[in-house]
């Protein structure tokens, strides 16, 4: 049986066989781990623009007449 998986995944290596790549399915690993990231980064960032917008405003503690 480990022999015929290994098989398997050498044709789909080499392309012989339809099916994802180990190449393949590490880039795409990695691709979803940065867009993680990229999503929680532009959420903090959505998040403090918000914060110092309502800080801008006048007579929610702003200083400026």
């Amino acid at each position: 049986m480990t022999l015929q998986k290994w098989m398997r995944r050498a044709d789909i290596d080499e392309g012989a066989k339809p099916g994802q790549s180990r190449t393949e399915a590490t880039e795409i690993r990695e691709l979803r781990k940065r867009n993680r990231l990229l999503e929680h980064e532009n959420e903090v960032l959505r998040r403090a623009a918000a914060y110092l917008s309502q800080a801008n405003l006048p007579g929610k503690g702003s200083t400026r007449p």
